[in-house]
């Protein structure tokens, strides 16, 4: 993609968060527990996924990539057929796949293997269900069964796609008009993958920290605010005037049939809820936004499909197509490369003092060229934990958690290991302080 080209050009080193899922795919490799071995909020699917690409060619970060671009082609193709199909627009147009691949540019990480694509993926599937729900005449069981179920995986694959539980409700009474028994059967669609992690994580007894580290994480830790919300509102300023032009392009310009009414009120309520995503999310970066994209996409393929005056036509087409991956250039350069953003992208320059390690801070680097040797991935929800020193069962199971694994070196960033040892003093036997911050390991 010639739209991509930039960004390889750009050489952005390797993100905080694409490190954190390469270190959770590594370590269900060695055989241990998610949740329970690994403490992290990541959905249980895209853990798995991660899980997959390590044991096929280990930390990739090309793969990632690889798979992210036939992810979003296949998003792209998806969206604009489904358009196609329901006769979204009276003329068959594959406007709304350029709008869509354009848009996909607007920041460099909506290119990356996020739980957020990976999850936006079946809230797609489950949009095209509702669509087949517009058309007059058109009640099918399946459909509506299938609705739940994709909405059910994409929260497994990221927990903030949880607002499309309300959307389904909204959507499927006042727009799809579900009856109570076609409602009840969407949700039981809905709950079934849940249900089903959470007979997983109980028969390997992981149940309680399932629903801790992944169902209750953003409310019981803040959120990585890699980025401000200033940044994500620059970045996704362009997008959403285009998408309100295009709106009342579409309004103004056109008469639409009963069908395509409800598939503009279906778009309008999907766009709104999925902006409520981003709030929730566990780390505040622009990928998190890529649910946002296919309505996004209805909107300003409007634009481009509607408008009959050439001159507007042509104006407003070259700023779209130039405008919106200026913008994440720029914003790129002026964030990225300067190391504006909070622990976003990791110091290449940063080598560790050994191969097993454990970092207690937000900022991972040491991870590049070492492997985690302890359940503390996640600072935030681990420091919940490491910081209970009321409770002696789970200062007991922190001590074992760090005799039975030994990492070598542990990174110590706010002093937190320290009184740790004041706690467990047997930890201090076992370590000795290196200099500030860093303790190794002197007994095997």
């Amino acid at each position: 993609m010639a739209l991509s080209l930039p960004y390889v050009l750009m050489n952005i080193p390797l993100l905080s968060p694409e490190l954190s899922w390469m270190l959770v795919g590594e370590r269900l490799g060695n055989g241990h527990y998610l949740y329970v071995d690994i403490v992290d909020d990541i959905g249980p699917l895209s853990a798995y996924i991660y899980w997959s690409i390590d044991f096929l060619v280990g930390r990739s970060w090309w793969m990632y990539k690889l798979l992210a671009a036939c992810i979003i082609l296949f998003q792209i193709y998806y969206v604009n057929r489904l358009f196609i199909l329901y006769k979204a627009f009276d003329n068959t147009s594959y406007v709304p796949a350029l709008v869509m691949l354009v848009l996909f540019h607007f920041s460099f990480d909506l290119l990356t293997l996020s739980p957020a694509l990976m999850g936006t993926t079946f809230i797609i599937l489950a949009l095209g269900q509702l669509f087949s729900q517009t058309l007059l005449n058109e009640q099918n069981t399946e459909s509506i069964l299938l609705v739940g179920l994709f909405g059910g995986i994409a929260v497994c694959f990221h927990f903030p796609m949880i607002v499309f539980l309300p959307f389904l409700l909204v959507a499927g009474i006042t727009v799809s008009g579900f009856s109570f028994n076609q409602l009840i059967l969407s949700l039981v669609g809905y709950f079934q993958p849940f249900v089903l992690c959470c007979i997983y994580f109980f028969w390997i007894g992981g149940l309680p920290e399932f629903i801790t580290e992944f169902v209750l994480a953003t409310r019981i830790t803040s959120s990585y605010p890699h980025v401000t919300y200033i940044d994500l509102l620059t970045l996704l300023v362009a997008p959403l005037l285009f998408a309100v032009i295009g709106y009342f392009v579409g309004t103004v310009t056109t008469s639409i049939t009963v069908n395509q009414q409800k598939q503009k009120q279906l778009m309008l309520l999907y766009t709104i809820f999925a902006i409520f995503s981003v709030f929730i999310a566990n780390r505040r970066t622009p990928y998190q936004m890529v649910i946002i994209l296919p309505g996004l996409t209805y909107f300003i393929a409007q634009i481009f499909i509607h408008l009959t005056n050439r001159k507007q036509l042509s104006f407003l087409f070259y700023t779209f197509i130039l405008l919106i991956p200026a913008v994440g250039y720029t914003w790129t350069v002026y964030k990225i490369q300067s190391n504006k953003t909070w622990n976003y992208t990791l110091d290449e320059t940063v080598q560790p003092y050994a191969k097993r390690i454990v970092v207690l801070g937000d900022e991972i680097s040491a991870y590049q060229h070492a492997s985690l040797a302890s359940p503390y991935l996640n600072y935030r929800l681990s420091k919940r934990v490491l910081t209970d020193y009321t409770d002696h069962e789970n200062m007991v199971e922190v001590y074992l958690n760090f005799l039975r694994e030994k990492p070598t070196v542990i990174y110590d960033q706010e002093g937190l290991f320290e009184k740790i040892i004041e706690h467990i003093p047997a930890l201090g036997e076992l370590y000795q302080k290196e200099q500030k911050g860093v303790y190794r390991l002197s007994k095997e």
